[in-house]
């Protein structure tokens, strides 16, 4: 599909960013986002746009949206209240969670809150066995019953999980239209929402999709309703986790599929960067207003996975979230954005969120009623912003109302001077992303040092050459238009959607008909999303998450698009004892009884996307003019001291400026440290390179 104005709009915590591409000319601009309408921020920051390029709603192609709503609603339990309907004996299922302790030594460990509380989950007989077999029959009289008491208390949502429903859904669909006759609200059944097995993440992500499901189905509805008022009659669609666009109505059916849609954009941002330079290594960097996210960037696409966690209750610890399985672009994220608030805990450590400022009332110097210190305070008082051109200038910041806050809440409480309490503050943010970064890096089997940083949010700039510092990377690119990167990278998002089911297919048992039938059936159901929003040519990719028998994880292995035959047994395992070698070192050799089998096929399916321009890293060769300077705080040297502020829109390919210095443009600014110099690329990428190496 092939549209001249197409706009991405990305709702964040902090700031609501808006990125038009007007026959092939970008247009940007960050609005506050705006809480008890969501959409006025969209609709507000789409007139700037409009204005800025000379055209008009009506002449709008296709408005591409992503938003952290639904993840926020998990995060704060702001959703409906939900009934969980499920097989009897598995009602604390999503209480008891696994048997893993994420704090192994932790004696006062605390496991966090269902969802869904006890009292609102139901049980009722019938069985399905592991193998799809009805073993027991659904008790279609209890669940009348059942279905009379969820109407009676007036419940917002109903999810039902039932045992073993990723391998025959039978009784969830009847289960569905026993309750639907009498209950008026939307439900959710697991073997749509989630296929796979494995029954606590399997119900957790039916129960997350049911609860913000009439949340985010009123947003949209009232989005396209708004969008039409104002003149706009072209298509919306929303990024989903993994990276591709679906439908509005999809989106309002399975909203769990929109939880990290935001960040996902970004990751897209970034790997077309990543493919620009063409950089086989890269780490992206997302800072914005409420959370920071790092990602891995491998051959120019973003690291992939079926299951992740939000709301995690144990800073960077595994199993201390809330699981969702869905396929998602897989990053670490932190509550350090902008909006982080500051604070001093019992041992007189500073610590910075998660608790953010958020858009209301803000950060202190923001003068909307804020009076705790967010992160954006700290980097206002150490001189990396401009309080007269914050946001295009829009809004104007108080360098007095930020070191009232930093010296009450930080600097009074350790002794510091107000200076010294928002470097104090700066270092802790860094240094906690640096820890999330390296952890990230580590759990992938990565040298975070050996990639190069791509950074983006309205944060990330400022903060990206401290981290680099810290981590050992010597090189970090600064895209144009990073300060609005998540929705600049919806614009490049394709039409995409992956299926899956769980359905563990032993190599010595291998049925190449039945695995044909199954993938035919998964390759129809990706398509038909995709066909939704594009009628050009879809490319498919098929994976296998294969393990040995026995063990309680699996690989992906990449598969041929072709219908398989008995002689591609050997072949799989093949594939197999080559993937593991390259995960764990060595495939596990001379247990001829040991078995492979594959527990989770998937179909992606997306539309064929145009090629970027191709770039080289330039070093530079011409010395960029310095025509201003104030006062920043210096890292290396521990003091404030006079640095060049140069404008963005004035540098041109090639020039070169030695840190420090700060560059300056409408959506941020890039702090450049004292071991970095920076040059203009050809595509107008800032590169902050260490001294003396060549780019």
């Amino acid at each position: 599909m092939s549209q001249t104005n197409r706009l991405g709009a990305d709702i964040g915590g902090t700031f609501t960013d808006i990125a038009l591409d007007c026959r092939g000319k970008m247009y940007s601009t960050k609005v506050l986002t705006n809480y008890t309408a969501p959409e006025q921020a969209i609709l507000d920051g789409i007139e700037i746009v409009l204005r800025d390029a000379a055209i008009a709603w009506s002449d709008l192609d296709i408005v591409i949206h992503g938003t952290t709503l639904a993840t926020n609603a998990l995060i704060e339990r702001r959703g409906a209240r939900t009934a969980l309907v499920t097989t009897e004996g598995f009602r604390d299922v999503i209480e008891m969670r696994t048997e893993n302790r994420f704090e192994q030594y932790d004696l006062n460990l605390r496991l966090p809150k269902p969802l869904i509380p006890r009292e609102d989950r139901f049980v009722v007989k019938g069985r399905i066995g592991a193998q799809g077999q009805e073993l027991q029959p659904l008790d279609e009289r209890a669940l009348e019953e059942i279905a009379d008491t969820i109407a009676a208390e007036s419940f917002g949502a109903v999810a039902i999980g039932l045992i073993h429903s990723y391998m025959n859904p039978a009784h969830e669909q009847l289960a569905r239209e026993i309750i639907a006759a009498k209950v008026k609200a939307p439900i959710s059944i697991s073997s749509e929402v989630s296929p796979q097995m494995r029954e606590f993440e399997r119900f957790n992500t039916v129960c997350a999709n049911a609860y913000v499901r009439p949340q985010m189905a009123d947003y949209l509805s009232r989005l396209q309703t708004r969008l039409k008022d104002m003149g706009a009659h072209c298509p919306v669609f929303m990024i989903h986790s993994g990276g591709g666009l679906i439908s509005v109505e999809t989106a309002a059916e399975f909203p769990v599929r929109l939880v990290e849609s935001g960040p996902a954009g970004g990751a897209i941002f970034a790997a077309d960067v990543a493919r620009r330079f063409g950089l086989e290594k890269a780490v992206s960097y997302d800072m914005g207003g409420t959370t920071a996210k790092i990602c891995l960037i491998e051959d120019y696409a973003p690291k992939t996975a079926r299951t992740f966690e939000v709301a995690r209750t144990y800073r960077f610890c595994k199993g201390s979230g809330m699981p969702i399985s869905i396929p998602v672009i897989e990053m670490i994220e932190i509550g350090a954005g902008g909006g982080s608030i500051a604070w001093v805990d019992a041992m007189g450590r500073i610590q910075t969120g998660p608790e953010s400022a958020a858009s209301e009332p803000g950060p202190a110097c923001y003068q909307r009623g804020g009076e705790r210190p967010a992160i954006t305070d700290a980097d206002l008082v150490l001189g990396k912003l401009d309080p007269d051109n914050f946001a295009g200038g829009a809004i104007k910041l108080s360098v007095p109302n930020a070191e009232a806050a930093i010296a009450h809440d930080v600097g009074d409480r350790l002794k510091l001077d107000v200076r010294s309490a928002a470097f104090g503050i700066c270092e802790v943010v860094d240094e906690n992303m640096a820890n999330a970064a390296r952890v990230h890096a580590v759990e992938n089997g990565k040298n975070i040092s050996d990639n190069i940083m791509i950074a983006f949010g309205g944060a990330a700039p400022l903060h990206a050459a401290r981290l680099c510092e810290k981590l050992g990377i010597d090189r970090c690119l600064i895209p144009p238009g990073a300060g609005v990167g998540s929705a600049i990278g919806f614009l490049k998002a394709p039409f995409g959607y992956e299926a899956l089911a769980s359905k563990i297919t032993r190599l010595s048992t291998f049925d190449p008909a039945e695995v044909n039938a199954m993938l035919s059936d998964l390759k129809a159901n990706a398509e038909g999303f995709v066909r939704a929003g594009t009628d050009g040519r879809i490319l498919r990719e098929i994976t296998a998450f294969m393990r040995y028998v026995g063990q309680g994880w699996e690989i992906p292995v990449a598969l041929p698009d072709r219908a398989f035959t008995q002689a591609d047994a050997a072949m799989l395992k093949e594939l197999f004892r080559e993937n593991y070698a390259r995960f764990f070192g060595r495939a596990i050799d001379g247990l001829e009884a040991l078995e492979i089998e594959i527990v989770t096929w998937s179909v992606k399916a997306e539309d064929e996307r145009p090629a970027p321009a191709h770039y080289e890293l330039t070093c530079g060769d011409s010395e960029a003019p310095v025509p201003t300077a104030r006062a920043v705080f210096d890292p290396a040297s521990g003091s404030a001291r006079s640095t060049g502020i140069l404008d963005r829109t004035t540098l041109r390919a090639g020039e070169r400026a030695s840190g420090p210095v700060v560059i300056v443009e409408r959506e941020t600014s890039t702090v450049v440290t004292s071991p970095f110099d920076v040059v203009m690329q050809d595509d107008g990428s800032l590169l902050l390179v260490r001294k003396d190496i060549a780019a």
